[in-house]
């Protein structure tokens, strides 16, 4: 059996799990699961409050990865501040595609699905999947660039609203 390779976490440290968003990592515990042995990390995500153990030999497998670095929060704001781009593909494709995006974990990716979903007052009312796709994602980009920044999420929530407004005034 190949074991993966094992990621460097460690407590108390901020991580991002694909199809959760940002977690902290509380502990890491050995567990026996049907005779074997397995080192796992305890995630918590506060907001959702859950916790999730993950063994530490599949974190890679899974995705699971440090936060963004300060350069990939601006290149996720640069991606914000740009045009619309919304196929002409069937609703129900575009929100498969937004959805794996959204668990992709890739901020840049979270970031494409937040402007192309983002609607200005004069605009028309999103429908309520589209609505729930986009209050994902935005949540998912709020909490990372929070997380990265130190901050809190409604500053973070109100940098990224001040981005979306500027490129609609732009």
């Amino acid at each position: 059996m190949t074991k993966s390779k094992k990621l460097d976490f460690r407590p108390n440290e901020y991580v991002v799990y694909p199809a959760h968003g940002v977690g902290q990592i509380t502990s890491v515990e050995k567990q026996e699961v049907a005779g074997i042995e397995l080192e796992l990390f305890v995630i918590s995500f506060e907001k959702d409050k859950m916790t999730l153990r993950v063994p530490t030999n599949k974190a890679t497998e899974i995705g699971m990865r440090a936060l963004s670095s300060p350069d990939v929060i601006s290149q996720a704001m640069r991606t914000l501040k740009g045009k619309a781009k919304v196929k002409r593909a069937m609703w129900s494709r575009r929100a498969q595609e937004y959805e794996q995006k959204i668990n992709s974990g890739d901020l840049i990716a979270i970031a494409e699905v937040v402007r192309d979903l983002h609607r200005t007052d004069d605009q028309r009312e999103q429908s309520y999947s589209e609505r729930q796709l986009y209050e994902a994602a935005l949540e998912r980009l709020t909490r990372e660039v929070a997380a990265v920044s130190g901050g809190d999420e409604i500053a973070a929530a109100k940098e990224v609203g001040d981005v979306l407004s500027s490129r609609i005034a732009a």
